[in-house]
Protein backbone atom coordinates (compact mmCIF):
# COMPACT_ATOMS: atom_id res chain seq x y z
CA UNK A 1 0.00 0.00 0.00
CA UNK A 2 1.26 3.46 -0.77
CA UNK A 3 2.97 2.54 -4.05
CA UNK A 4 2.24 3.28 -7.68
CA UNK A 5 2.05 0.56 -10.31
CA UNK A 6 5.61 1.26 -11.38
CA UNK A 7 7.04 1.18 -7.86
CA UNK A 8 6.51 -2.49 -7.12
CA UNK A 9 6.89 -5.85 -8.84
CA UNK A 10 5.70 -8.87 -6.90
CA UNK A 11 5.21 -12.55 -7.62
CA UNK A 12 1.54 -13.50 -7.96
CA UNK A 13 -0.54 -16.64 -8.20
CA UNK A 14 -2.99 -16.05 -11.05
CA UNK A 15 -6.26 -17.96 -11.20
CA UNK A 16 -7.61 -18.76 -14.65
CA UNK A 17 -11.31 -18.57 -13.75
CA UNK A 18 -13.27 -15.50 -14.85
CA UNK A 19 -14.00 -13.21 -11.91
CA UNK A 20 -17.50 -11.74 -11.95
CA UNK A 21 -18.40 -8.36 -10.46
CA UNK A 22 -19.21 -8.65 -6.77
CA UNK A 23 -16.89 -11.64 -6.25
CA UNK A 24 -15.21 -11.83 -2.85
CA UNK A 25 -11.48 -11.64 -3.54
CA UNK A 26 -10.11 -11.41 0.00
CA UNK A 27 -11.33 -11.70 3.58
CA UNK A 28 -8.91 -10.70 6.33
CA UNK A 29 -8.72 -9.91 10.03
CA UNK A 30 -6.56 -6.96 11.12
CA UNK A 31 -2.92 -7.29 12.11
CA UNK A 32 -3.50 -4.42 14.53
CA UNK A 33 -6.40 -2.01 15.03
CA UNK A 34 -8.03 0.51 17.37
CA UNK A 35 -11.49 1.95 17.86
CA UNK A 36 -11.60 5.74 17.54
CA UNK A 37 -11.67 7.31 21.01
CA UNK A 38 -14.74 9.40 20.17
CA UNK A 39 -16.77 6.18 19.84
CA UNK A 40 -15.31 4.33 22.83
CA UNK A 41 -18.47 4.67 24.97
CA UNK A 42 -20.82 3.69 22.13
CA UNK A 43 -19.04 0.80 20.39
CA UNK A 44 -17.32 -2.34 21.59
CA UNK A 45 -13.55 -1.87 21.58
CA UNK A 46 -13.04 -5.41 20.25
CA UNK A 47 -15.79 -6.14 17.69
CA UNK A 48 -16.97 -2.57 16.93
CA UNK A 49 -20.60 -3.47 17.65
CA UNK A 50 -22.77 -0.57 18.78
CA UNK A 51 -24.59 -1.14 22.06
CA UNK A 52 -26.40 0.79 24.78
CA UNK A 53 -25.20 -1.70 27.41
CA UNK A 54 -21.42 -1.75 27.16
CA UNK A 55 -19.24 -3.09 29.96
CA UNK A 56 -16.41 -0.87 31.18
CA UNK A 57 -12.99 -2.36 31.91
CA UNK A 58 -12.97 -2.49 35.70
CA UNK A 59 -9.27 -1.66 35.91
CA UNK A 60 -8.57 1.24 33.52
CA UNK A 61 -12.21 2.35 33.16
CA UNK A 62 -11.33 3.58 29.67
CA UNK A 63 -12.19 0.70 27.34
CA UNK A 64 -15.72 -0.65 26.82
CA UNK A 65 -16.93 -4.07 25.58
CA UNK A 66 -20.29 -5.43 24.44
CA UNK A 67 -19.90 -8.52 26.64
CA UNK A 68 -17.56 -10.86 28.45
CA UNK A 69 -16.57 -12.86 25.33
CA UNK A 70 -15.27 -9.70 23.59
CA UNK A 71 -13.58 -8.53 26.77
CA UNK A 72 -11.81 -11.88 27.03
CA UNK A 73 -10.79 -11.85 23.35
CA UNK A 74 -9.69 -8.22 23.55
CA UNK A 75 -7.45 -8.79 26.56
CA UNK A 76 -4.63 -10.14 24.37
CA UNK A 77 -4.07 -6.57 23.15
CA UNK A 78 -5.56 -4.55 25.99
CA UNK A 79 -3.38 -6.17 28.64
CA UNK A 80 -0.38 -4.15 27.44
CA UNK A 81 -2.13 -0.81 27.71
CA UNK A 82 -4.62 -1.28 30.55
CA UNK A 83 -2.39 -0.27 33.48
CA UNK A 84 -1.00 2.64 31.46
CA UNK A 85 -4.48 4.00 30.74
CA UNK A 86 -5.12 3.90 34.45
CA UNK A 87 -1.81 5.61 35.18
CA UNK A 88 -2.38 8.63 32.89
CA UNK A 89 -6.09 9.05 33.74
CA UNK A 90 -7.89 11.45 33.34
CA UNK A 91 -5.70 12.22 30.30
CA UNK A 92 -6.66 10.51 27.05
CA UNK A 93 -4.21 8.84 24.70
CA UNK A 94 -4.42 10.11 21.09
CA UNK A 95 -5.67 7.48 18.64
CA UNK A 96 -2.47 7.52 16.58
CA UNK A 97 -0.41 6.98 19.74
CA UNK A 98 -2.57 4.05 20.81
CA UNK A 99 -2.28 2.36 17.39
CA UNK A 100 1.47 2.97 17.34
CA UNK A 101 1.86 1.50 20.82
CA UNK A 102 -0.20 -1.58 19.97
CA UNK A 103 1.82 -2.10 16.80
CA UNK A 104 5.05 -1.82 18.78
CA UNK A 105 3.89 -4.37 21.36
CA UNK A 106 2.70 -6.84 18.70
CA UNK A 107 6.09 -6.68 17.00
CA UNK A 108 7.86 -6.98 20.34
CA UNK A 109 5.92 -10.19 20.96
CA UNK A 110 6.70 -11.99 17.71
CA UNK A 111 4.20 -10.32 15.36
CA UNK A 112 6.82 -9.80 12.67
CA UNK A 113 6.61 -13.51 11.79
CA UNK A 114 2.84 -13.52 11.22
CA UNK A 115 1.79 -14.40 7.66
CA UNK A 116 -1.41 -13.17 6.00
CA UNK A 117 -2.28 -15.05 2.81
CA UNK A 118 -3.89 -13.46 -0.25
CA UNK A 119 -3.69 -16.72 -2.24
CA UNK A 120 -3.21 -20.31 -1.15
CA UNK A 121 0.56 -19.92 -1.40
CA UNK A 122 1.35 -16.19 -1.37
CA UNK A 123 1.37 -14.10 1.79
CA UNK A 124 2.53 -10.83 3.29
CA UNK A 125 4.30 -10.12 6.56
CA UNK A 126 4.95 -6.92 8.46
CA UNK A 127 8.35 -6.54 6.77
CA UNK A 128 6.63 -6.39 3.36
CA UNK A 129 4.92 -3.13 4.31
CA UNK A 130 6.44 0.02 2.86
CA UNK A 131 7.56 2.66 5.37
CA UNK A 132 8.77 5.30 2.85
CA UNK A 133 11.51 6.11 5.34
CA UNK A 134 13.43 8.58 3.07
CA UNK A 135 10.28 10.55 2.22
CA UNK A 136 9.17 10.48 5.84
CA UNK A 137 12.41 12.09 7.03
CA UNK A 138 11.81 15.01 4.64
CA UNK A 139 8.18 15.45 5.66
CA UNK A 140 8.19 18.17 8.32
CA UNK A 141 4.51 17.73 9.12
CA UNK A 142 4.86 14.05 9.88
CA UNK A 143 8.18 14.41 11.67
CA UNK A 144 6.56 16.90 14.04
CA UNK A 145 3.66 14.48 14.53
CA UNK A 146 6.08 11.64 15.22
CA UNK A 147 7.94 13.73 17.76
CA UNK A 148 4.73 14.58 19.61
CA UNK A 149 3.63 10.93 19.62
CA UNK A 150 6.99 9.86 21.00
CA UNK A 151 6.59 12.38 23.84
CA UNK A 152 3.08 11.14 24.64
CA UNK A 153 4.13 7.47 24.60
CA UNK A 154 7.24 8.22 26.65
CA UNK A 155 4.92 9.23 29.48
CA UNK A 156 2.39 6.49 28.73
CA UNK A 157 4.76 3.53 28.99
CA UNK A 158 7.74 4.85 31.00
CA UNK A 159 10.03 5.12 27.95
CA UNK A 160 9.75 1.42 27.07
CA UNK A 161 10.09 2.28 23.38
CA UNK A 162 12.39 1.19 20.52
CA UNK A 163 15.23 3.38 19.26
CA UNK A 164 14.40 6.39 17.09
CA UNK A 165 15.16 4.73 13.72
CA UNK A 166 13.03 1.67 14.50
CA UNK A 167 10.29 3.86 15.93
CA UNK A 168 10.24 5.94 12.74
CA UNK A 169 10.00 2.78 10.64
CA UNK A 170 6.99 1.59 12.65
CA UNK A 171 5.38 5.01 12.38
CA UNK A 172 5.94 5.11 8.61
CA UNK A 173 4.39 1.69 8.07
CA UNK A 174 1.43 2.73 10.20
CA UNK A 175 0.85 5.94 8.23
CA UNK A 176 1.22 4.41 4.78
CA UNK A 177 -0.63 1.13 5.32
CA UNK A 178 -3.55 2.00 7.57
CA UNK A 179 -7.18 1.47 6.53
CA UNK A 180 -10.10 3.42 7.93
CA UNK A 181 -12.35 0.74 9.41
CA UNK A 182 -15.87 1.78 8.48
CA UNK A 183 -19.29 0.51 9.39
CA UNK A 184 -21.72 -0.64 6.71
CA UNK A 185 -22.73 2.96 5.98
CA UNK A 186 -19.08 3.93 5.45
CA UNK A 187 -18.77 5.88 8.70
CA UNK A 188 -15.18 5.59 9.92
CA UNK A 189 -15.07 3.94 13.36
CA UNK A 190 -11.39 3.17 13.73
CA UNK A 191 -8.08 2.36 12.08
CA UNK A 192 -6.35 -0.91 11.25
CA UNK A 193 -3.48 -2.49 9.34
CA UNK A 194 -4.22 -5.50 7.11
CA UNK A 195 -1.14 -7.31 5.87
CA UNK A 196 -2.56 -9.25 2.92
CA UNK A 197 -4.66 -6.32 1.71
CA UNK A 198 -1.54 -4.15 1.58
CA UNK A 199 -0.70 -5.97 -1.65
CA UNK A 200 -3.41 -3.97 -3.44
CA UNK A 201 -2.36 -0.81 -5.26
CA UNK A 202 -4.37 2.36 -5.79
CA UNK A 203 -6.33 3.67 -8.72
CA UNK A 204 -8.75 6.58 -8.99
CA UNK A 205 -10.71 4.21 -11.27
CA UNK A 206 -10.68 1.12 -9.02
CA UNK A 207 -11.84 -2.32 -10.10
CA UNK A 208 -12.24 -3.52 -6.49
CA UNK A 209 -13.52 -2.21 -3.18
CA UNK A 210 -12.70 -2.79 0.49
CA UNK A 211 -15.64 -2.88 2.94
CA UNK A 212 -15.90 -4.05 6.54
CA UNK A 213 -18.04 -6.23 8.78
CA UNK A 214 -16.94 -5.23 12.25
CA UNK A 215 -13.16 -5.28 11.99
CA UNK A 216 -13.02 -7.91 9.23
CA UNK A 217 -12.04 -6.58 5.80
CA UNK A 218 -13.70 -7.81 2.60
CA UNK A 219 -12.33 -6.98 -0.84
CA UNK A 220 -14.84 -7.41 -3.68
CA UNK A 221 -14.49 -7.00 -7.43
CA UNK A 222 -16.37 -4.08 -8.98
CA UNK A 223 -16.09 -5.31 -12.53
CA UNK A 224 -15.59 -8.50 -14.50
CA UNK A 225 -11.98 -9.73 -14.64
CA UNK A 226 -10.58 -12.34 -16.99
CA UNK A 227 -8.69 -13.86 -14.05
CA UNK A 228 -7.57 -13.01 -10.53
CA UNK A 229 -4.27 -11.24 -11.07
CA UNK A 230 -3.39 -9.33 -7.92
CA UNK A 231 -0.97 -7.10 -9.83
CA UNK A 232 -4.03 -5.67 -11.61
CA UNK A 233 -6.45 -5.40 -8.69
CA UNK A 234 -6.95 -1.78 -7.63
CA UNK A 235 -8.83 -0.08 -4.82
CA UNK A 236 -9.02 3.64 -4.16
CA UNK A 237 -7.09 4.88 -1.14
CA UNK A 238 -8.96 8.20 -1.21
CA UNK A 239 -12.38 9.64 -2.00
CA UNK A 240 -12.54 9.84 -5.79
CA UNK A 241 -14.83 12.88 -5.75
CA UNK A 242 -12.61 15.81 -6.66
CA UNK A 243 -10.39 17.17 -9.36
CA UNK A 244 -7.28 15.35 -10.57
CA UNK A 245 -5.15 18.07 -8.99
CA UNK A 246 -6.82 17.58 -5.60
CA UNK A 247 -6.54 13.79 -5.75
CA UNK A 248 -2.87 13.84 -6.73
CA UNK A 249 -2.10 16.35 -4.00
CA UNK A 250 -3.74 14.12 -1.39
CA UNK A 251 -1.97 10.99 -2.64
CA UNK A 252 1.42 12.70 -2.62
CA UNK A 253 0.83 14.16 0.85
CA UNK A 254 -0.41 10.93 2.39
CA UNK A 255 1.26 8.10 0.45
CA UNK A 256 4.19 9.76 -1.37
CA UNK A 257 3.21 8.74 -4.90
CA UNK A 258 1.18 10.03 -7.83
CA UNK A 259 -1.51 8.00 -9.55
CA UNK A 260 -1.05 7.22 -13.23
CA UNK A 261 -4.49 5.79 -14.02
CA UNK A 262 -6.45 6.90 -17.08
CA UNK A 263 -8.62 9.25 -15.02
CA UNK A 264 -5.54 11.10 -13.77
CA UNK A 265 -3.77 11.25 -17.13
CA UNK A 266 -6.62 12.37 -19.37
CA UNK A 267 -7.55 16.09 -19.47
CA UNK A 268 -10.58 17.07 -17.41
CA UNK A 269 -12.96 20.01 -17.28
CA UNK A 270 -13.03 21.48 -13.77
CA UNK A 271 -15.57 24.22 -14.53
CA UNK A 272 -18.42 22.20 -13.00
CA UNK A 273 -16.35 21.31 -9.90
CA UNK A 274 -15.28 24.87 -9.05
CA UNK A 275 -17.32 27.12 -11.35
CA UNK A 276 -20.06 29.64 -10.89
CA UNK A 277 -23.64 29.25 -12.03
CA UNK A 278 -24.54 31.39 -15.02
CA UNK A 279 -26.30 34.60 -13.81
CA UNK A 280 -29.06 33.77 -16.29
CA UNK A 281 -31.56 31.51 -14.42
CA UNK A 282 -32.61 29.91 -17.71
CA UNK A 283 -29.04 28.80 -18.52
CA UNK A 284 -27.63 25.60 -16.97
CA UNK A 285 -23.99 26.30 -17.83
CA UNK A 286 -21.06 26.66 -15.43
CA UNK A 287 -18.55 29.49 -15.69
CA UNK A 288 -14.83 29.24 -14.87
CA UNK A 289 -14.24 32.32 -12.72
CA UNK A 290 -10.45 31.82 -12.69
CA UNK A 291 -10.33 33.06 -16.29
CA UNK A 292 -11.92 36.43 -15.39
CA UNK A 293 -14.81 35.83 -17.82
CA UNK A 294 -16.85 38.72 -19.20
CA UNK A 295 -19.77 36.59 -20.32
CA UNK A 296 -21.23 33.09 -20.32
CA UNK A 297 -19.87 31.11 -23.26
CA UNK A 298 -23.18 29.28 -23.73
CA UNK A 299 -25.78 32.04 -23.55
CA UNK A 300 -23.74 35.26 -23.65
CA UNK A 301 -25.01 36.64 -20.33
CA UNK A 302 -22.66 39.34 -18.99
CA UNK A 303 -20.59 38.43 -15.93
CA UNK A 304 -20.28 41.64 -13.90
CA UNK A 305 -17.61 42.50 -11.36
CA UNK A 306 -20.29 42.52 -8.66
CA UNK A 307 -21.15 38.93 -9.58
CA UNK A 308 -17.45 37.94 -9.44
CA UNK A 309 -17.07 39.57 -6.02
CA UNK A 310 -20.20 37.84 -4.74
CA UNK A 311 -18.94 34.47 -6.01
CA UNK A 312 -15.70 34.97 -4.09
CA UNK A 313 -17.54 36.04 -0.91
CA UNK A 314 -19.94 33.07 -1.05
CA UNK A 315 -17.07 30.65 -1.57
CA UNK A 316 -15.11 32.05 1.41
CA UNK A 317 -18.26 32.03 3.55
CA UNK A 318 -18.92 28.37 2.65
CA UNK A 319 -15.33 27.27 3.27
CA UNK A 320 -15.35 28.95 6.68
CA UNK A 321 -18.53 27.18 7.77
CA UNK A 322 -17.48 23.81 6.36
CA UNK A 323 -14.36 24.12 8.50
CA UNK A 324 -16.41 24.83 11.63
CA UNK A 325 -18.71 21.86 10.92
CA UNK A 326 -15.98 19.21 10.75
CA UNK A 327 -17.12 17.79 14.10
CA UNK A 328 -20.76 18.89 14.38
CA UNK A 329 -23.18 19.74 11.58
CA UNK A 330 -25.72 22.54 12.02
CA UNK A 331 -28.68 22.37 9.65
CA UNK A 332 -29.43 26.09 10.02
CA UNK A 333 -25.90 26.94 8.93
CA UNK A 334 -26.22 24.59 5.96
CA UNK A 335 -29.46 26.28 4.95
CA UNK A 336 -27.83 29.71 5.02
CA UNK A 337 -24.97 28.44 2.86
CA UNK A 338 -27.31 26.76 0.38
CA UNK A 339 -29.42 29.90 0.08
CA UNK A 340 -26.34 31.96 -0.74
CA UNK A 341 -25.27 29.34 -3.30
CA UNK A 342 -28.40 29.86 -5.41
CA UNK A 343 -27.49 31.20 -8.86
CA UNK A 344 -23.93 31.81 -7.62
CA UNK A 345 -22.22 28.42 -7.22
CA UNK A 346 -22.81 25.88 -9.97
CA UNK A 347 -25.05 23.01 -8.86
CA UNK A 348 -22.14 20.55 -9.08
CA UNK A 349 -19.59 22.78 -7.34
CA UNK A 350 -17.82 20.52 -4.84
CA UNK A 351 -18.35 22.90 -1.91
CA UNK A 352 -22.07 23.06 -2.70
CA UNK A 353 -22.26 19.27 -2.89
CA UNK A 354 -20.49 18.96 0.46
CA UNK A 355 -22.94 21.33 2.17
CA UNK A 356 -25.85 19.54 0.50
CA UNK A 357 -24.57 16.22 1.86
CA UNK A 358 -24.29 17.63 5.39
CA UNK A 359 -27.77 19.16 5.18
CA UNK A 360 -29.23 15.86 3.96
CA UNK A 361 -27.81 13.82 6.84
CA UNK A 362 -28.62 16.50 9.41
CA UNK A 363 -32.23 16.75 8.25
CA UNK A 364 -32.62 12.97 8.58
CA UNK A 365 -31.14 13.05 12.09
CA UNK A 366 -33.62 15.78 13.08
CA UNK A 367 -36.58 13.91 11.58
CA UNK A 368 -37.19 16.59 8.95
CA UNK A 369 -37.90 14.06 6.22
CA UNK A 370 -39.51 16.47 3.74
CA UNK A 371 -36.39 18.61 3.72
CA UNK A 372 -34.12 15.57 3.64
CA UNK A 373 -35.89 14.28 0.53
CA UNK A 374 -35.38 17.58 -1.25
CA UNK A 375 -31.66 17.59 -0.43
CA UNK A 376 -31.28 13.91 -1.29
CA UNK A 377 -32.82 14.23 -4.75
CA UNK A 378 -30.37 17.05 -5.53
CA UNK A 379 -27.51 15.05 -4.06
CA UNK A 380 -28.12 11.95 -6.16
CA UNK A 381 -27.50 14.04 -9.29
CA UNK A 382 -24.06 15.01 -8.01
CA UNK A 383 -23.28 11.44 -6.96
CA UNK A 384 -24.14 10.22 -10.46
CA UNK A 385 -21.74 12.77 -11.89
CA UNK A 386 -18.78 12.23 -9.57
CA UNK A 387 -18.94 8.59 -8.49
CA UNK A 388 -18.76 5.54 -10.78
CA UNK A 389 -21.95 3.62 -11.48
CA UNK A 390 -21.01 0.94 -8.92
CA UNK A 391 -20.09 2.81 -5.75
CA UNK A 392 -21.36 2.13 -2.22
CA UNK A 393 -22.17 5.77 -1.50
CA UNK A 394 -24.51 5.82 -4.47
CA UNK A 395 -26.12 2.58 -3.31
CA UNK A 396 -26.61 3.85 0.24
CA UNK A 397 -28.09 7.14 -0.96
CA UNK A 398 -30.59 5.25 -3.13
CA UNK A 399 -31.69 3.26 -0.05
CA UNK A 400 -32.19 6.42 2.00
CA UNK A 401 -34.16 8.02 -0.82
CA UNK A 402 -36.32 4.90 -1.02
CA UNK A 403 -37.19 5.20 2.68
CA UNK A 404 -37.95 8.92 2.38
CA UNK A 405 -40.11 8.45 -0.70
CA UNK A 406 -42.06 5.60 0.91
CA UNK A 407 -42.63 7.86 3.92
CA UNK A 408 -44.06 10.47 1.53
CA UNK A 409 -46.27 7.83 -0.09
CA UNK A 410 -44.38 7.96 -3.39
CA UNK A 411 -44.16 4.21 -3.76
CA UNK A 412 -43.22 3.89 -7.44
CA UNK A 413 -40.33 6.36 -7.13
CA UNK A 414 -39.21 4.67 -3.92
CA UNK A 415 -39.15 1.24 -5.56
CA UNK A 416 -37.08 2.61 -8.44
CA UNK A 417 -34.45 3.89 -6.00
CA UNK A 418 -34.55 0.58 -4.13
CA UNK A 419 -33.85 -1.29 -7.35
CA UNK A 420 -30.90 0.98 -8.15
CA UNK A 421 -29.49 0.69 -4.64
CA UNK A 422 -29.93 -3.07 -4.55
CA UNK A 423 -28.05 -3.55 -7.82
CA UNK A 424 -25.10 -1.57 -6.44
CA UNK A 425 -24.97 -2.99 -2.91
CA UNK A 426 -25.21 -6.59 -4.14
CA UNK A 427 -21.87 -5.97 -5.80
CA UNK A 428 -20.16 -3.76 -3.23
CA UNK A 429 -21.28 -5.54 -0.04
CA UNK A 430 -22.76 -8.86 -1.16
CA UNK A 431 -26.20 -10.31 -0.50
CA UNK A 432 -24.91 -12.10 2.62
CA UNK A 433 -23.68 -8.88 4.28
CA UNK A 434 -25.33 -7.50 7.39
CA UNK A 435 -26.19 -4.32 5.47
CA UNK A 436 -28.08 -6.26 2.81
CA UNK A 437 -29.91 -8.35 5.40
CA UNK A 438 -30.77 -5.50 7.78
CA UNK A 439 -31.53 -2.74 5.25
CA UNK A 440 -32.19 -4.05 1.73
CA UNK A 441 -34.32 -7.12 2.50
CA UNK A 442 -36.66 -5.32 4.96
CA UNK A 443 -37.18 -2.53 2.39
CA UNK A 444 -38.04 -5.14 -0.24
CA UNK A 445 -40.58 -6.70 2.11
CA UNK A 446 -42.03 -3.30 2.97
CA UNK A 447 -42.50 -2.49 -0.72
CA UNK A 448 -44.18 -5.88 -1.33
CA UNK A 449 -46.57 -5.26 1.53
CA UNK A 450 -47.43 -1.80 0.22
CA UNK A 451 -48.03 -3.09 -3.30
CA UNK A 452 -50.16 -5.99 -2.05
CA UNK A 453 -52.14 -3.55 0.03
CA UNK A 454 -52.70 -1.33 -3.01
CA UNK A 455 -53.91 -4.32 -5.00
Amino acid sequence: MGESIKQRQVGMLIKKEVILEGTLLLKESPFVYILSSKYRTDYCDFCFRKSNELLKCSNCKYVYYCGRPCQKEGWSLHRWECKNFKKISPKLLPDAARLLYRLHKILENGGSTKKSYYTEKDYRTYKDLMSHYPELKKDQRRMEHLSSLYGVLYEFCDNMLPNSAEFMGIYGRMCINSFNICNQELQSLGTGIYLAASIIDHSCEPNALAVFEGTTLYVRSLEKMSCLDWSKVRISYIDVMGSTEDRLRELQKTYYFLCDCVKCIEPECVDDMYGAACPNPKCNSSINMNNNPTQCIKCGTVVTQDFANNFKDVLEFTEMHLDTMKQTTYLDVCKVCLKRHQQVLFKFHLKHVKVLDLAFESAIDLGLFDEALQYGLELIEAYRKYYPEIHPLRGLLHLKLCKLLLYEGKVTEGINHLKSGTQILKITHGSSSSLYKSEVLPLMQQCRCILNGVK
